[in-house]
Parts: structure tokens; sequence; C-alpha cells
């Protein structure tokens, strides 16, 4: 159901460690480079990408950008340390559904996947 894209081995951890305690989410992937995301995404086809700005072999956004035109592209969470106007806007332009910042928003992805989970289910 969740793909993690992060160039961090730590966060990732830590974020498969938090979402796994969540009932009826199942983290299916991760990545840590632009083309690993890509290639994991389109072949697993997860309802939901957390998705980095800053990874090895391109952008977040570039990753963004090819799975959001995708016929049936997952709810995208950018979750970074690049909390600028114009990356949020940028991000939400091309079709991201959340935008947060890892130092003061960490903590709102566990209000979010709730969310989530209870849409999916009705």
């Amino acid at each position: 159901m969740i793909f993690i894209v992060d160039d961090s081995k730590a966060l990732r951890e830590r974020l498969v460690s938090m979402l796994s305690e969540l009932e009826g989410v199942e983290v299916v992937g991760q990545a840590r480079s632009a083309a690993e995301a890509i290639a994991g995404i389109r072949d697993l086809k997860p309802r939901v990408v957390i998705l980095d700005i800053q990874m090895p072999g391109g952008s977040g956004i570039e990753v963004l950008r090819t799975i959001k035109q995708d016929s049936h592209p997952p709810i995208v969470l950018m979750l970074t340390n690049h909390q600028l106007p114009q990356y949020r806007e940028k991000c939400m332009a091309l079709g991201a559904d959340y935008f947060l910042d890892k130092t003061i928003d960490f903590d709102k992805l566990t209000i979010i996947f709730k969310d989530l989970i209870e849409r999916f289910e009705s």
C-alpha cells in the first residue's frame, strides 16, 4: 500500500516502524534514488508514496512529475527538509496531495494515514 522514497536509510526505517503500528497499513517497497523510485512504484503500484525532494540520481520533483502522469497515480506525500514556498507550489502544481516539512510535520503522518485508511475502506 505504501512506498517510501528517501535517501536516508535511518528515515526510511523510522517511517516503516511508525507506519507498521497502524492497522491496515503495509509498506510494500522502498527506494533511495529517483530511478529506483520510479521503477518500484510502477512495478508495485502502491496506493500511497512518501517522497523526498532531494535524492541521488534525480529529484523527488522529477519522480512526482513522472508518476502523476501514470493512468492510476498514487497519493503522494512530499516529506522534505525543503520547505520553501516555491518547492511547495511546484510540488502541489505537479499533483502532490500533501507537502510536509520533516522537522515540524512528521507527527502529522499518523493522522494523515488514519484518514487515508478510512477513505480507502469506505
